[in-house]
């Protein structure tokens, strides 16, 4: 009998990258069974989307109460009132004390795509700067936006123009927010007149970048450079936002304001929706059918999404996250000592990290990271890795995640921990 592995290998493009061998049977909350009845304990939640867990009952009523009346009529031809009432939802709670208008697509990639259409047409100029290390997606300007060659970007051939990176601050990387200011400071002496620049986007902590939190000093400069230039500042919250850094949305921590937001993910509670708020004067510039898509806002996702929005506030799952992070962070903090390979543990809320050097060469150590989330995923815990060197693992387990079931998670990622080293 042929495995699925193998039928997988034949009939999907190997392009496709898989992190397990584990193939979905059911899942609720934070708990995943595979087909063989295996059960996992998911420190994943689809790369940040089901926030609010697998299956939420309430996520779940709506889909099914949307269900029960119609699934699509492409919002461009035929509207639809849940669509106009999520985004008042979110121009009233997306950071930013101004009026605001919202757009729905379908990916974080094409959110990206489309705040970046809107910041040029707004502007009337061209210029784009992101960050290195930064994750944006897979479409072209998706990919000529990160700042990760590997795998985004090899064999793809010529990026968009008028694309420039600056080096993201990350002071144990040996690049300082002053450092990283005065590259801006001289790209715009010597690539590009600011006066060219649309937009500079960033994530508040980079995703796939290794869960760097973006300094404040940092990100209340880049305002001020904007504010000077014209520049438009865009957050990409793709990855942040929805409860997962302790706010709403990851802004909330700087003080400072984006002109144009991001989201994708959280949002939808495991059904397909991403959405651009930003100033309405913005929003606006763009003329009728030049934002848009087929499937943008669909009505399921939109439905998914309110119920999300409700879960969030009933079950005050950003004071949740903070719990959940702080009791992570302590329990690594706790065999910090046994495992001098640890040289970080970071994130706000419950977007945690553990970075790993080798403790010889002291360099970044991808083998010891991959090696604790094999031994963890035979113990039935599933993580994930990040960073540009691979070294880093990411900690995005379901903010429902049950209190019992939380603690198992803990104490297997201990043990991982404590056999990589031996």
């Amino acid at each position: 009998m042929t495995s699925l592995t193998d039928r997988k290998n034949a009939a999907i493009s190997r392009g496709v990258g898989m992190t397990t061998q584990i193939y979905a049977d059911r899942a609720e909350n934070a708990e995943i069974w595979d087909k063989d009845g295996n059960r996992y304990i998911d420190f994943a939640a689809g790369i940040a989307v089901v926030n609010t867990g697998h299956r939420h009952p309430r996520v779940i009523e709506a889909v099914k109460a949307q269900l029960d009346r119609f699934t699509h009529t492409c919002h461009q031809v035929v509207p639809y009132e849940n669509y106009v009432e999520l985004a008042e939802r979110l121009n009233a709670i997306v950071p930013g004390n101004f009026e605001k208008k919202t757009i729905f697509v379908t990916t974080g990639a094409e959110a990206v795509e489309n705040a970046v259409k809107i910041a040029r047409a707004a502007t009337g100029r061209q210029a784009v700067i992101a960050f290195s290390g930064g994750f944006h997606g897979r479409t072209f300007m998706g990919m000529a936006l990160t700042g990760k060659v590997v795998p985004y970007k090899v064999g793809f051939g010529a990026m968009p123009g008028d694309v420039f990176h600056a080096p993201f601050p990350v002071e144990m990387h040996g690049t300082t927010v002053e450092q990283s200011l005065a590259v801006l400071k001289k790209l715009f002496a010597a690539d590009v007149d600011p006066n060219r620049v649309a937009a500079i986007i960033v994530e508040p902590v980079q995703g796939e970048g290794g869960f760097y939190p973006v300094p404040v000093s940092f990100m209340k400069a880049l305002r001020d450079i904007c504010d000077q230039h014209g520049i438009l500042l865009i957050a990409d919250e793709v990855q942040t936002g929805f409860a997962r850094t302790g706010k709403l949305f990851a802004m909330e921590h700087y003080g400072v304001t984006a002109d144009l937001t991001t989201m994708a993910k959280g949002l939808g509670g495991g059904f397909p929706i991403a959405a651009v708020t930003g100033r309405k004067e913005i929003m606006d510039a763009p003329g009728p059918g030049g934002l848009g898509g087929t499937y943008g806002g669909s009505p399921i996702g939109v439905a998914a999404a309110h119920a999300v929005l409700d879960v969030i506030k009933d079950e005050d799952l950003c004071n949740r996250a903070e719990q959940l992070g702080g009791r992570l962070k302590q329990r690594l903090a706790a065999i910090r000592d046994k495992v001098p390979e640890i040289v970080d543990i970071r994130g706000p809320g419950f977007m945690n990290a553990v970075e790993f050097n080798d403790v010889t060469t002291n360099l970044p150590s991808a083998d010891f990271a991959n090696s604790v989330r094999l031994k963890a995923l035979e113990k039935g815990l599933i993580l994930l890795t990040c960073g540009v060197h691979g070294n880093v693992i990411r900690f995005l387990a379901p903010i429902t995640i049950q209190d019992g079931v939380f603690a198992e998670a803990l104490d297997i990622l201990e043990a991982s921990i404590l056999e990589a080293r031996g």
